[in-house]
């Protein structure tokens, strides 16, 4: 296998998580009687551009199905993030009605709400069927496509180049890196801009975060390999933002290669944090494989301990990372009895793999567990806020991941 972005040979295994259903695959009452398929899971690094990435891509139109269940207006938090966000952009890019803003992989309108309230012309750009609808019903035009170099190539001339291009937490998606970036390329204006969001690698490491591996994401991502793949199809990242989102990312602002803006110092200082984290000598992509099974064996001796003294366990949050850590584990409804998740999207179906139950919240109040694991540890103080209500039972809530907390 070659780098799906500079073509070098791939030889240094970055993590192996063994074989896994696509963690948002969710499974109906009535798939409970069929097979489900199973793919490897496992990262390379590659020695010549350092990008992270599967070693096998998976058809993109399988994992980003009609009936996929992600919907991102169910995190207020995250709600909030774009409503910040947007407010921010339209104030430094002076952005107006005479503007347009494309977001690609738009979900549900989560985002492109806020800058319609604006009155700035938006479009949304989303591949999932279900999630679009969703976002029609706001009053936001979505297109149903994948974005890629052709795509773009129709909607500049059909709509007009856009002034801002958003894309958060979809660079790691896309399985033709190249044409993806070269699509915004082809869309953006001479003078637009372009942010980006995605986790960032380095945290990823730093945080034991192996559980954000999963077949949805087919790169994993560091600001010095990022910069590289924009500049190949000429754009320049001039700003870069860390940011607290999705367990550490980052966020560039890219524009073209010839823009007159300058490249602000930011864009050094985060170059130079990857340099002194050792993140241009491969020596640093090995080793993480036991940083990761030092994670699970913890939490399955946790599990099992549970089990053997009679307690019941229960989890929040139906989260693809959450799939992953399971699945990697191996742990089943004898140890997790059920998740509990806010989306109506997820609720009635079952965890791909494992096959636990997801049930409403409702449920879980009645249920009463002893310890209630929130897989979605990026929004662990969210859901502790909401979830204080355990404590009245004498529940707990746990996490698992950077390590075992019970609090």
């Amino acid at each position: 296998m070659n780098c799906r972005f500079c073509g070098a040979p791939l030889d240094c295994e970055f993590l192996d998580l063994g074989t896994a259903p696509p963690s948002n695959a969710f499974l109906g009452a009535g798939d409970l009687a069929k097979p489900e398929t199973w793919f490897p899971l496992r990262l390379f690094a590659c020695s010549e551009c350092h990008l992270v990435q599967v070693d096998e891509v998976q058809a993109h139109d399988k994992l980003f199905a009609p009936d996929y269940v992600y919907f991102s207006s169910y995190s207020r938090s995250w709600l909030e993030h774009a409503e910040q966000y947007v407010a921010m952009a339209v104030d430094r890019l002076g952005l107006g009605t005479s503007s347009l803003v494309v977001e690609l992989a738009s979900n549900d309108g989560y985002l492109l709400q806020y800058v319609a309230a604006h009155g700035i012309p938006c479009l949304g750009i989303e591949p999932t069927e279900g999630t679009a609808l969703a976002a029609r019903v706001r009053g936001i035009e979505t297109l149903v496509r994948f974005f890629g170099r052709d795509f773009a190539e129709e909607l500049a001339l059909a709509r007009g180049q856009a002034d801002l291009i958003i894309g958060n937490n979809v660079l790691a998606h896309v399985p033709g890196i190249n044409d993806f970036v070269a699509g915004i390329a082809r869309l953006l204006s001479s003078q637009g801009v372009a942010t980006l969001e995605f986790p960032h690698l380095l945290e990823l490491v730093a945080n034991r975060q192996f559980d954000t591996v999963y077949h949805e994401h087919f790169s994993y991502l560091s600001f010095h390999t990022v910069q590289r793949i924009f500049a190949a199809h000429g754009l320049r990242l001039w700003d870069v933002e860390a940011l607290t989102t999705h367990g550490g990312s980052l966020r560039v602002w890219a524009c073209r290669e010839d823009d007159p803006r300058a490249t602000l110092p930011a864009v050094g200082a985060m170059l130079l944090r990857e340099t002194t984290a050792g993140m241009m000598d491969m020596a640093w992509y090995q080793g993480f494989q036991r940083v990761a099974e030092n994670v699970k064996d913890d939490f399955l001796g946790f599990l099992v301990e549970q089990k053997r003294a009679g307690k019941r366990v229960a989890a929040y949050g139906a989260a693809a990372k959450g799939n992953t850590l399971i699945n990697f584990a191996g742990i089943r409804a004898d140890l997790i009895a059920f998740v509990a998740d806010a989306s109506p999207h997820k609720q009635g179906r079952f965890l791909p793999g494992s096959r636990i139950p997801v049930v409403d919240e409702a449920f879980l109040r009645h249920s009463r567990p002893d310890y209630v694991v929130v897989l979605p540890w990026n929004l662990f103080e969210e859901i502790s806020q909401q979830l204080s209500y355990v404590g009245s039972w004498g529940g707990k809530l746990v996490r698992a991941i950077p390590s075992m907390e019970i609090a």
